[in-house]
């Protein structure tokens, strides 16, 4: 595809829809497309990076994957998410990559199952072992230990003995001096209280997980802009 870079009669604006940057874009406007990478960078960086498992290599392959998207964004069909079509693009950029290196590339459809009949670990081995891992059980045992302190008093011995101490009911039931149903009610909802707010906390960390905003976004943004400039016009 040919793409002159004329002056557009106005800027693209942010709230412009992604068929109307497309659409832009496949007329050379490259600021129409400097606003569909900053909108899609985190999903696809992630999506790269979950093959490549490596920050620098998923940024090289999101570079090339957008030059690809640059080239044949003319052939966008307007039935298609344009996030799913760039998905697609920078899928197929990481797989290449593994294949380069020589590593087996299972289908991402059939991966699942061929794990599961392979029975291989998804877990390294010995993981206490593993520096990373050291240090992440410490951040877990720390922020399960800041939520078991805010736990309401009544509830909080009672989890502590059991959960933590291992204490039978009833031995805990005779250490607080409480009858054995109320130590199993109290234990129960602690439990159920502290999953509660676990899952929320792990919620909040997997939006956070793979980040791709600041330097980084305007890193990826600028040097594909780079490239496309440097492009001679067919």
């Amino acid at each position: 595809m040919s793409h002159i870079a004329p002056t557009p009669s106005s800027p693209p604006a942010p709230e412009d829809s992604d068929a109307g940057l497309a659409a832009r874009a496949a007329g050379g406007d490259a600021q129409a497309f400097a606003l569909i990478m900053r909108r899609h960078n985190q999903l696809l960086f992630r999506t790269a990076r979950s093959i490549l498992r490596n920050d620098d290599e998923a940024e090289d392959a999101l570079q090339e994957a957008y030059l690809r998207a640059w080239r044949a964004i003319g052939g966008f069909r307007e039935e298609a998410r344009l996030s799913t079509w760039l998905a697609r693009i920078v899928i197929n950029e990481a797989l290449a990559r593994l294949r380069r290196r020589g590593a087996q590339v299972i289908p991402l459809d059939t991966a699942i199952d061929a794990a599961a009949e392979t029975g291989e670990p998804w877990e390294e081995a010995d993981p206490d072992l593993q520096p990373e891992r050291i240090t992440m059980r410490q951040e877990i045992r720390n922020l399960i230990e800041r939520r078991i302190d805010r736990l309401p008093e009544a509830y909080r011995t009672v989890f502590v003995l059991r959960a933590v101490e291992e204490m039978s009911v009833s031995e805990t039931a005779a250490a607080l001096q409480l009858n054995e149903a109320t130590v199993r009610t109290r234990f129960l909802r602690a439990r159920g209280m502290l999953r509660e707010h676990l899952s929320r906390d792990i919620d909040v960390a997997l939006g956070d997980a793979f980040s791709f905003a600041g330097a980084r976004c305007d890193r990826i943004v600028a040097g594909v802009l780079a490239r496309i400039s440097s492009q001679p016009a067919n």
